[in-house]
């Protein structure tokens, strides 16, 4: 078949890749993403954010409703349940990284397990129709981002999930509900239609919305695609058109369903240690490692007003760089804060961000003396970037220490014994022990589930589903 379109072709791959073109790597590879959006989200609904949006989206009503994680008491329509669920996952900013840099599971998940239990006609779908159309989803964000250098990089203007996520979760919508060709196509031109938020929000209550739009919107542009709702037919193809996002965007047909590889084949995600943005794991890592020298010889740490200063050589991302951070979403996207909480303490976890760390003396008196410095070689890329820190002493001693690739990163991957140990420890306070464990193993063998209601049964985290994981 001849595309006449860039557009054409996206709507081509949404509708035309079958479960036979996913690869083990794929699945594999999107089944620990899938683990890991799961337990920051259930995490998440310890948040205050999540609690606001939980009340706002109570005034929906559907006779169609879907499961909020970790709540057996509330359900949502479907679209606000991948709200609140989205809002829930980005609330820490704890979720997975791709490269070019955007969060692509929190925009895809919520959306497909909210529809998976809201199926039209009583349609049932199995582990394998989710795992596809969860890649669809990734592979339709990663596709978007390759057309502009400028999507490369660590984002300055639009907030990147708001965007392709958007598109991406509109796919994944698409695909779960057997759309034709032609409403995959006006699909992508609704969702463009409900994209984009700006970076001015980071660092703030509102950048979990720009998810848990993203996942709700998508299955917003596929039902008003269901329903004929019309867009411009090549709105991929248009500099005003999805090009408005993005400088020199340079748009292309996509390969054919015959010859079709996936990017997550190509490019593996970064999963988070602990939450905050992914430039600051650099930072942890290389101040953990200068730490080690500031112990003295009986184990005690060597006090702060021994430290004389500490320059951070570090990418210029004017949104990370918080002198002085005074909440805890400041506190998340503050490269300076995130290395005085690891000299301090020798670890950054969920407890460094609350609200009694942050404002402790100790930690002040180390903020007053970090600077920045931007090397002209590193750039803000989290392919390539690296984190430098050099801590002075007052008797004039200098300790430098670098990390060029964390644990984590996509050089350097989480094993599988510690992104489970990450997602017990994320969600354990939500779910039942029980039911904890049957999510990890039904993830694990997610492919060879027959229907998709044994997951969405185990996310209420019940006392109830708790039986049920035994039984």
């Amino acid at each position: 078949m001849m595309l006449k379109s860039v557009t054409e072709s996206f709507a081509n791959v949404i509708h035309g890749l079958k479960v036979g073109h996913l690869t083990d790597c794929v699945i594999q590879r999107s089944k620990r993403m899938i683990l890991d959006t799961l337990g920051v989200g259930f995490l998440g609904t310890s948040t205050e954010v999540f609690h606001k949006v939980s009340q706002y989206s109570k005034i929906y009503g559907s006779n169609m409703s879907s499961t909020v994680w970790g709540q057996p008491d509330f359900r949502l329509p479907p679209s606000y349940a991948a709200f609140v669920n989205g809002v829930a996952i980005h609330s820490m900013d704890f979720d997975d990284t791709w490269h070019p840099a955007t969060h692509p599971s929190g925009a895809v998940l919520p959306a497909l397990t909210a529809l998976s239990e809201a199926p039209p006609q009583c349609a049932k779908f199995s582990g394998l129709d989710l795992l596809l159309a969860f890649n669809v989803g990734i592979e339709i964000q990663g596709r978007l981002m390759h057309f502009s250098k400028e999507a490369s990089d660590i984002p300055k203007r639009f907030h990147p999930p708001s965007v392709v996520g958007t598109l991406g979760s509109a796919a994944a919508a698409s695909k779960l509900l057997g759309l034709s060709l032609a409403k995959c196509q006006e699909a992508l031109a609704i969702a463009t239609s409900f994209a984009g938020a700006p970076m001015a929000n980071a660092a703030t209550e509102a950048k979990p919305l720009h998810i848990g739009n993203a996942a709700r919107h998508g299955i917003e542009a596929a039902f008003l695609a269901m329903l004929g709702l019309q867009g411009n037919k090549h709105i991929l193809d248009m500099t005003k058109g999805f090009g408005a996002f993005y400088a020199n965007y340079s748009p292309k047909v996509l390969p054919s369903l015959d010859s079709y590889s996936w990017l997550l084949d190509e490019q593996d995600v970064a999963f988070k240690c602990f939450p905050a943005h992914l430039a600051t794991h650099w930072v942890a890592e290389a101040a953990a490692t200068v730490r080690q020298h500031l112990v003295l010889s009986d184990g005690v740490l060597l006090p702060a007003d021994h430290i004389e200063k500490i320059v951070l050589r570090v990418p210029d991302v004017q949104y990370v760089n918080r002198p002085f951070p005074g909440s805890e979403h400041e506190a998340r996207h503050s490269f300076q804060y995130v290395a005085c909480t690891m000299l301090l303490d020798g670890d950054v976890a969920v407890p460094s961000f609350h609200k009694d760390h942050i404002s402790r003396p100790q930690v002040t008196e180390l903020l007053r003396k970090i600077k920045l410095e931007h090397p002209s070689d590193n750039m803000p890329n989290f392919d390539t970037m690296y984190c430098e820190i050099c801590v002075t002493l007052k008797d004039g001693a200098t300790l430098t220490e670098r990390c060029s690739t964390f644990y984590g990163h996509w050089r350097n991957p989480l094993n599988k014994e510690d992104l489970q140990k990450k997602f017990r420890a994320n969600a354990t306070a939500v779910l039942p022990r029980n039911t904890l464990e049957s999510l990890i193993k039904i993830v694990e063998k997610l492919e060879d589930i027959e229907d998709c209601s044994v997951l969405t049964t185990l996310l209420k985290g019940s006392e109830e589903t708790s039986k049920l994981s035994r039984m």
